[in-house]
């Protein structure tokens, strides 16, 4: 058996080694680290709907009337009423005819892709996409294929020497998780559609935020004749847990036949499908916190920008400030923590090779003084 101790020795003299952080309370603005309050800047919930009262509500007097666990997978006895809602609600609220739940989006992505392309099919992925991504064209067997971030001109140019014989899939996420940025989400699929490629858009990051909420492909208007399979998540903007893929009947059929990461593994509990529910309600109903989280963006932005710190090209609630060194994105990092602020060092593999950074993020629950006080704190950090 190999020594595992000494890589993970190396890992850490690079400052490359992970370490996972004990928060104590609810996910909010302000949390409980190790005894002591930090303001949160680096959570995903953007629209502060993790701690709601109607969503925590709903979850708990579900889980008084239909227990905790789900019990089996979806196809034995684990599909209960609250999921079959949950789906039907999702589609409707996408204007597509079905969604499927899956556990998480990294379990989404592969099962989509791995149930629909293999060995005889190429993949096309942006160099910055998510991981599971990544990992779903391998797990699928089929040749993947990358081009530089958001480059339609690439993507065309290698879409047109494609081998014959196989499928053609264009695999890219809506909203980038690390830098921000929207996708060129209608130029893609006008590429797609050229050469008769499927569009796969990973929208974890957009769904909820974007537009009326519907995400990116809506933001971009891009509909599902164009871009047939989108994935979401619901750990994020809608602040609970698990995933979906949304599209036409014979896919998502196609789905529950075929996609192993659905078909072997224990359905979520419905008490978080009811929780979701509710999320997905107050996504629609209260426009509110998009326009309070844009207007956040935009204070934040101003702010860094006074600053003279490097704004990236994102206008969503992922704000990075790229460092370019570990070293001094992970010393960033401490000095804000001392000072009573977290936010995240994102370090490679994560990111490219000088592209160290602070992954800022915003949510709707965050206040204009909170916005404030991290642009007077980057200050003392880093000017």
């Amino acid at each position: 058996m190999r020594d595992l101790a000494p890589p993970l020795a190396a890992r850490r003299a690079r400052g490359l080694y992970r370490g996972r952080r004990v928060l104590a309370g609810p996910t909010a603005p302000e949390v409980s680290l190790d005894g002591r309050v930090v303001l949160n800047f680096c959570s995903n919930d953007y629209l502060g709907l993790a701690n709601h009262p109607a969503v925590v509500e709903a979850f708990v007097a579900a889980a008084r009337r239909d227990g905790v666990g789900a019990g089996a997978a979806h196809l034995v006895t684990g599909h209960r009423f609250a999921h079959h809602a949950l789906e039907e609600e999702l589609a409707a609220f996408l204007g597509r005819p079905r969604a499927l739940l899956f556990s998480s989006g990294y379990m989404a992505n592969l099962g989509a892709v791995g149930a629909l392309f293999g060995r005889q099919d190429v993949v096309y992925e942006d160099r910055l996409n998510h991981a599971s991504l990544l990992d779903a064209a391998e797990y699928a067997g089929a040749k993947l294929i990358r081009y530089p971030h958001a480059d339609v001109a690439a993507l065309a140019e290698r879409l047109s020497t494609a081998p014959a014989g196989g499928e053609r899939v264009v695999v890219s996420d809506g909203v980038f998780s690390m830098d921000g940025d929207i996708a060129p989400l209608a130029e893609l699929a006008a590429m797609a559609k050229r050469y008769g490629a499927w569009l796969v858009v990973d929208d974890a990051h957009g769904i909820g935020v974007l537009g009326d909420g519907r995400g990116s492909l809506a933001h971009c208007g891009v509909g599902m004749e164009d871009a047939p399979i989108l994935v979401g998540t619901l750990g994020k903007a809608l602040g609970t847990m698990g995933a979906f893929v949304a599209g036409s009947e014979a896919l998502i059929e196609t789905l529950i036949q075929e996609a192993r990461t659905y078909i072997y593994t224990t359905a979520t509990p419905p008490a978080l499908a009811e929780a979701t529910r509710v999320a997905l309600r107050l996504v629609t109903e209260e426009g509110w916190r998009r326009a309070h989280l844009q207007g956040l963006i935009a204070r934040l932005r101003m702010g860094m920008q006074g600053l003279g710190l490097p704004l990236s090209n994102s206008t969503t609630p992922i704000q990075p400030l790229i460092l370019g060194t570990v070293a001094r994105a992970v010393a960033a990092s401490e000095m804000l923590l001392a000072r009573g602020i977290l936010v995240t060092a994102i370090r490679p593999p994560t990111v490219p090779e000088g592209g160290a950074r602070l992954r800022i993020t915003l949510s709707a629950a965050h206040t204009t003084e909170q916005v404030d006080r991290l642009v007077e704190t980057l200050a003392e950090v880093l000017i």
